[in-house]
């Protein structure tokens, strides 16, 4: 792979022993929230949940794209000496996963995408950033305080408070979000647009699209689009289950991981 950006020197947090099992987070996500699927992975595999750049505890960098996202990801395999890699990835992290499978297959064993196709998407995020920026973090001292200032912005409760975990409250120092929300609102067009593809570049390893049942993410009218570039998928639904399918039923998902992964 060409690097035509700075590399950041991603955080990560590593489980078990066995066969390399690398986790990819989605926007405005980290490592930590893939903690439960990776401490029950770790009784097989050798799991590596990672920050990606702009999030958790890795780098700042200002390019948001998917080819600098798979360049780190694909610089931590190297720092880690790792190849025949299982690479999960969920949203965001998913199209780093698919980027980097297309660029670098020989080093993929495995891929599994988590509810997000290759395709561009409707952008949801403007109102969410937009308010995320505009909170004074100067005036606000608890959580339940930003949460209630975003309330009007963002009412859905849950993406709320997934969205609070990003607020910094190191004790001693004034609030501060712990994402590089600059650079993700100014990147936001291409997160959500379709990830970059050589001509006639395809992953012919095995490739799985896990979906939840009650999320537009992965709908039918984008198959043929996955199919051109993982020609050999499967695509499994998880029931009562939206963007989120492994915390919103982890007994399902992790049962179906499970029986991929084994």
């Amino acid at each position: 792979m060409v690097v035509e950006t700075p590399v950041a020197e991603l955080h990560f947090e590593q489980y078990g022993a066995g066969m390399p099992i690398v986790i990819l987070h989605g926007l405005f996500g980290s490592a930590r929230n893939w903690r439960s699927v990776a401490h029950k992975l770790a009784a097989d595999f050798r799991v590596i949940a990672v920050d990606l750049r702009n999030h958790g505890s890795s780098p700042h960098l200002p390019d948001m794209s998917y080819t600098a996202l798979s360049i780190d990801v694909s610089a931590l395999l190297e720092k880690l000496d790792l190849d025949d890699v299982t690479l999960i990835g969920h949203s965001m992290g998913g199209k780093a996963a698919m980027t980097l499978s297309l660029a670098e297959p020989e080093r993929i064993a495995r891929l599994v995408v988590v509810d997000i196709g290759p395709g561009p998407y409707d952008n949801e995020f403007d109102n969410i950033l937009t308010a995320m920026s505009d909170l004074d973090l100067r005036t606000v001292t608890r959580r339940a305080e930003a949460s209630d200032r975003l309330k009007q912005a963002i009412p859905d409760n849950d993406i709320r408070l997934f969205i609070l975990q990003n607020l910094n409250l190191s004790t001693g120092r004034s609030l501060s979000w712990r994402i590089n929300l600059p650079a993700i609102r100014a990147e936001i067009a291409h997160l959500v647009g379709a990830i970059p593809r050589d001509r006639g570049s395809s992953f012919d390893g095995a490739t799985y699209f896990i979906r939840g049942e009650n999320s537009q993410r992965v709908a039918d009218q984008q198959l043929a689009l996955i199919g051109q570039y993982f020609p050999g998928y499967e695509l499994i639904t998880i029931t009562d289950a939206g963007h989120w399918p492994h915390a919103e039923n982890p007994t399902e998902f992790f049962t179906t991981l499970r029986q991929i992964l084994l």
